[in-house]
Order: C-alpha cells, then sequence, then structure tokens
C-alpha cells in the first residue's frame, strides 16, 4: 500500500498552470513543529528586549530620584545646622532670662538628652532602608537631628515662659538689675581676675569693664536705684555709685562731670555723669562695676539689651 501524503496545490492566476507538491504527514509535523519553535524564540526575544528596556527606562528614573532626593536631603542638612545655631541663641538668652529671673538653668544632661531608647526608631526600621540603605542611613540622621532640635525646642519654650512668668511677677526685682551697658561706646577691657594694670604694669585683678567713648559722652544708670556716693574717690576720678536693692550696686568711675547727688533717686537710663579720664586713667573711657552682695561681678552677665559694641 501506498504511504499516505499530503498534496498542496498552488495556484497564481487563471493563466498559470497549478503547481502541485505532496509532503509526507511526517515531514509535515516535522516543519510545523519546527516553525512553532522559532515563532515561540521570536516572541520570547521580543518580551525580553520589551523587559529590558523597562527596566533600563525604571533604573533612570531610579537614579533621578535619587539624586533629588540627595540634594533635598543636602538643602533639609543645611536647614538642620542653622536651625541648631539659632538654638544655641535662643539657650544663651534663656540662661539670662531665668538669671534675672531668679531661676536655676537648665540642666545640661536634660536639654542635651537624646531621643533615642527602647521603643525609639532605629535605622533598619526607616522606610529606605530596603530601598537605599546609604540614603537611608542620611535621612535617618537628619530625621534623628530633627526630632532633637524639636524636643530642645520644646524645653526652650516652657524654660522661656516659666522665666517670663516669674519676671512679670518680680517687676520690682526686674527694674532694680542693672542690665544695660551704661553709655555708648567700644567695650575695651572686660571682667577679669588678674589683668595687667596699664599704669602699674603688674597683674591685678579687674572687677569690671571699660567702655571707651569721647569725651563728655553721656552715663546712664543702669537700673532703677539711689545714689549713695558722687564726687571723688581715689584711683577712680570722679565717680558714682549708686545701690538699687536687692543686694545690687553699680559703680561709675573716670567722669568728666557729675550730674547726681547723694541721695538722689534714679531710674534705669537717667543720666548720671560725663565720660572723662579723671583719676588713674590714660585715655577718656567708663569704667563700669556690678556688685552683688558686695561681691564684684561680671557686668555683661546682665546685659540684655541687644549687642555690645
Amino acid at each position: 500500500m501506498a504511504a499516505e501524503k499530503w498534496t498542496f496545490l498552488l495556484v497564481k492566476d487563471e493563466h498559470t498552470p497549478v503547481q502541485q507538491f505532496s509532503v509526507s504527514p511526517t515531514l509535515l509535523r516535522t516543519g510545523l513543529a519546527g516553525a512553532v519553535v522559532v515563532l515561540l524564540v521570536l516572541v520570547a526575544l521580543a518580551v525580553g528586549f520589551g523587559f529590558g528596556g523597562t527596566a533600563r527606562i525604571r533604573a533612570q528614573l531610579l537614579a533621578s530620584e535619587n539624586q533629588t532626593l540627595v540634594q533635598e536631603l543636602e538643602k533639609l542638612r543645611g536647614q538642620v545646622g542653622r536651625l541648631g545655631s539659632n538654638l544655641d541663641r535662643l539657650s544663651q538668652q534663656d540662661a539670662r532670662y531665668r538669671m534675672l529671673a531668679g531661676l536655676e538653668g537648665i540642666d545640661e544632661e536634660v536639654y542635651q538628652a537624646g531621643i533615642g531608647g527602647p521603643g525609639g526608631a532605629t535605622l533598619r526600621s526607616h522606610s529606605l532602608w530596603s530601598v537605599d540603605s546609604t540614603l537611608s542611613k542620611e535621612a535617618f540622621a537628619v530625621s534623628y537631628d530633627l526630632n532633637a532640635m524639636e524636643r530642645r525646642a520644646r524645653i526652650l519654650s516652657e524654660s522661656l515662659s516659666e522665666a517670663i512668668d516669674s519676671l512679670a511677677s518680680h517687676q520690682e526685682l526686674l527694674e532694680s538689675i542693672p542690665s544695660i551697658l551704661p553709655t555708648d561706646g567700644v567695650l575695651s577691657s572686660r571682667f577679669s581676675r588678674s589683668r595687667m594694670h596699664p599704669i602699674y604694669h603688674v597683674p591685678l585683678p579687674h572687677e569690671g569693664v571699660d567702655v571707651t567713648a569721647p569725651k563728655g559722652t553721656s552715663i546712664w544708670a543702669a537700673a532703677k536705684g539711689t545714689v549713695v556716693f558722687a564726687g571723688r574717690r581715689a584711683g577712680y576720678g570722679l565717680a558714682v555709685e549708686v545701690n538699687h536693692g536687692y543686694g545690687y550696686r553699680t559703680f561709675y568711675a573716670h567722669a568728666s562731670k557729675l550730674l547726681v547727688r547723694k541721695g538722689q533717686k534714679v531710674n534705669r537710663g537717667d543720666m548720671i555723669a560725663r565720660v572723662g579720664s579723671t583719676g588713674l586713667s590714660t585715655y577718656y573711657h567708663l569704667h563700669y562695676e556690678v556688685r552683688l552682695d558686695g561681691r564684684p561681678v561680671d557686668p555683661l552677665q546682665y546685659i540684655i539689651t541687644g549687642a555690645l559694641p
């Protein structure tokens, strides 16, 4: 019996002879299988190229997003630095206000305490850790600093509120605390336990501050009080001493002219003398002292009206 075959007729048009060819079923199946394999390979390659292109595009997008994130983190670090500087200045002001209010300063361990501890956020719990560990570390550090500053700002806010409340309830005391620089000029010598004396040329205590100013510049009372001395004192030339109560006294020396007398009441900002160079002095300036309970203290600790010249 003749083997079975598949016969195919090819008809081009009515003028062209019909062509025919026969193939065995085995050859036909082999050809169809090969065609299917080739088709599958082509489909696989097309899908692979498609996914590869998508992956490249996605990688480029992620790189761009990471770069943007790095730039934003850099801006945040700059803002954190400026915020830290502002908090430091605010902390210094808070310390002065608390001192004037008679309150103890904030405990440094409390103010500098971190915000970590059991139950706190960790680096590996950060949402970026599984995406980019390097960026996660930077973001976590910025977040940690911001949280710490938020805590410190809250502590300072509460402290300032306490100081303001205390100051409001001690208005009389506040008016009696010497809190202004008594003349316009340049701070030329600070409070010191041992300073080379400009005339004797030996180390001696300097129990006040010197403010250089032109002759005749106004000298004002640093706080409300009563003049207990107005005259010439050895070494200091023309001088004024004011008792402010609450243990505070101020002393103003080397004046060229006195404008108050003993027993006179003065308020903060009242003119009491004019700058000169009387007594043991090498130039026109005001020598200004503050004493608390008879003990000399640095006058600059009490000045709160602005930057020193």
